[in-house]
């Protein structure tokens, strides 16, 4: 049934593109949204089977020159081809209604209604691919279809080329060292099936190259700092349901590849390995909600929120890793159990959050949180569905991702007795930037659906905003739902998320219970349904409290207080640079904000002012300090070698004529 559904997914994802390039513009969208979502659902089923236990395999030696094409689908690659099959689900769907001509422009071409069931496709081919070049070729056209759909609306807003271009830099650079991570590793191995690389027996020396390359590469896709500064570009300026794609599916196979090389086919590594990688995620995670938090574009905030996200599911990864590495695997199993979970409710808050803010840009043409407002009114469904997501992504009960984030420390606490001096040292940090994170996550949600959906209207397209069409409310959700579901009930997806542990670190089942999570091996329980109603059970019991009081009153209206100014207007409004302006001034040191001022006289008199304007900006750090100056000295290379080309023949024959001596020198010593 896996090999079935999974190669029915694959036919879904070809054939839909191929009818999506002959039928009209009109039903393009429906068309190949309808079979997309098929093959997300046939992918969730798969993934599903994985889980299962139903391992499939299958090699095809004559369809790639020399090495063919090896894949297996086992319970760690089913995690990963079971979500990237939902999200694709809810975006397809979402899709049907946003790809519509909306604002001047549309979405409903050929190309990009032919690249998502591409991408959704390539993605799928990713965690089944069994050999080094199988993996490197679905990885590739992952990233190809994925560029064609983060410039699809180039014509329209020219940062979207901007976007492109980093984005496909960093995206080949990735793929570059993962290349030659991999192609030593298969030198060293002898052949290029996994397989065969898990037998491998290399020297430390090769191992840590292999490791470091494919990690680099790997984090590179998830969005780790300080390879992350495509993300907040891309993201923001890719469609909505392209943006829900990337952030909440293709940023996990960066984490896919590094526990499968990390952990499987290298079988684990010392202990400064996968510190590396904890530190990694620590500093993604800090830096990351720090830029969400006072970011005023939407979208860009959500993605920023990813990279804090990924950041958190590497520590996971890491703890795990270091773990493994210091004997105690049972620790190791319930850290790499918490980083998958986490994988899972990021996938499903993600997607929600970033159809939301589609939603909301359809509807008003901007993503600027400072001209937004009053939306709740206009917008109510869109309003609910995001203020869900929201709940899941500050890390709070009931949502979701408070049960992973839970999971993740217990594993970080209960290493403190028998970790050594490393684990002594570094696991208090770990908790303290999770539990930083996490206070950081609740301010920056609270910002983005208070101020974006709450109050007034602070701007003529918010007032004029109207609800989203059915099909992008049906992918919203669906979205919704699956969320709900992880929140309430996560022993539905943890036995499974165990059994693929077992994969890398085998007899090891930390997680037990149905209504009640219990621990293995140390103590600690959590029961999120029970969570749920006892805040219901409050909540209810305080407004019927306050029902009762307010019922033996008379009410009155009365006008809110206004210290005697007059009506409120939106200007007096808090905007979402002002609601992070006090915890950008306690991260200055950090986030290095930039501001300046423009005072512009009158004519008559430089002691009267006409104009004064205020500037203030956040940059990232990390690209102002580490990007720019590399940018800086590869522009001043390319204009030195402007003065090489001369236009004279003379002189490119000579340079020929010199590398080719140069060349025959070089031979001639290494002989």
């Amino acid at each position: 049934m896996t090999g079935s559904l999974f190669v029915a997914a694959l036919g879904l994802c070809l054939g839909t593109a191929l009818v999506a390039l002959v039928t009209p513009a009109r039903a393009r969208p429906l068309v190949a949204g309808l079979g997309t979502a098929c093959a997300g659902a046939a992918g969730v089923a798969s993934g599903g089977a994985a889980l299962l236990g139903e391992r499939w395999a299958l090699w095809l030696p004559d369809l790639l020159p020399l090495a063919g094409v090896r894949l297996v689908l086992d319970s760690l690659g089913g995690v990963f081809v079971a979500v990237t099959g939902a999200v694709t689900v809810c975006a397809a769907i979402y899709g049907i209604g946003y790809a519509r001509p909306a604002h001047g422009h549309a979405l409903d071409n050929r190309v990009v209604q032919a690249a998502v069931p591409l991408f959704s496709g390539a993605m799928l081919l990713v965690p089944a691919a069994a050999g080094v070049s199988t993996f490197l070729l679905a990885w590739e056209l992952m990233a190809l279809t994925s560029l064609v759909l983060v410039v699809a609306e180039h014509k329209s807003r020219a940062e979207v080329a901007s976007a492109g271009v980093w984005y496909a830099v960093m995206t080949h650079l990735g793929f570059a060292v993962v290349l030659a991570g991999l192609a030593l590793f298969a030198a060293g191995a002898g052949g290029e099936s996994f397989d065969q690389l898990r037998a491998a027996e290399l020297s430390p020396a090769v191992r840590n190259v292999v490791f470091l390359a494919t990690l680099a590469g790997f984090a590179a896709k998830a969005g780790i700092v300080p390879l992350h500064v495509w993300l907040p570009r891309a993201h923001p300026e890719a469609p909505s349901h392209v943006s829900a794609l990337m952030s909440a599916a293709m940023v996990n196979m960066g984490v896919y590849g590094l526990v499968r090389v990390g952990l499987d086919l290298l079988g684990g590594g010392p202990q400064w390995w996968w510190l590396a990688v904890l530190g990694l995620g620590a500093v993604s995670a800090l830096y990351g909600i720090l830029q969400a938090v006072v970011s005023a574009d939407l979208k860009r905030l959500l993605g920023y929120s990813t990279t804090e996200n990924m950041g958190l599911v590497l520590v996971g990864v890491g703890s795990a890793g270091f773990f493994a590495a210091s004997g105690t695997p049972m620790l190791a199993g319930l850290a790499l159990t918490a980083a998958l979970l986490h994988v899972v409710n990021h996938a499903g808050f993600k997607t929600l959050l970033f159809l939301g803010a589609g939603s909301v840009l359809r509807a008003t043409g901007t993503r600027d949180l400072d001209t937004l407002g009053g939306l709740r009114t206009r917008m109510p469904y869109t309003t609910v569905l995001f203020a869900i997501g929201a709940l899941c992504a500050s890390a709070l009960p009931p949502g979701n991702a408070f049960v992973s984030e839970w999971l993740l420390l217990q594993s970080l606490v209960h290493a403190l007795p028998s970790s050594g001096v490393m684990g002594t040292v570094t696991m208090p940090l770990a908790v303290g930037v999770i539990a930083l994170s996490a206070g950081l996550a609740v301010a920056t949600f609270v910002k983005a659906f208070g101020i974006g959906f709450l109050a007034r209207a602070r701007s003529p397209e918010a007032e004029r905003a109207v609800e989203s069409p059915a099909p992008m409310l049906a992918g919203m959700g669906v979205a919704a739902a699956s969320c709900a579901l992880l929140a309430l009930a996560p022993a539905l997806v943890l036995p499974a998320l165990t059994t693929s542990v077992t994969t890398v670190l085998p007899g090891v089942r930390p997680v037990s219970g149905l209504v009640t999570l219990r621990l293995t091996g140390v103590l600690g329980a959590i029961s999120p349904l029970l969570i749920a109603v006892a805040l219901v059970a409050a909540v209810v019991s305080v407004l019927a409290v306050l029902r009762l009081v307010a019922a033996r009153r008379a009410r009155r209206a009365a006008r809110l207080w206004d210290c005697g100014a007059g009506p409120m207007s939106p200007r007096m409004e808090y905007t979402a640079t002002s609601f992070a302006e006090p915890l950008q001034r306690v991260f200055d040191n950090v986030l290095a904000p930039e501001s300046d001022v423009d005072v512009t006289p009158m004519k008559e008199s430089a002691y009267l002012v006409e104009r004064v304007e205020f500037h203030a900006r956040v940059p990232d750090r990390v690209e102002r300090r580490l990007y720019d100056p590399v940018l800086a000295a590869f522009a001043g290379l390319g204009r030195f070698a402007t003065g090489l080309a001369t236009g004279s023949v003379h002189r490119y024959l000579a340079y020929g004529f010199y590398a080719l001596i140069g060349v025959l020198i070089v031979l001639a010593v290494l002989q």
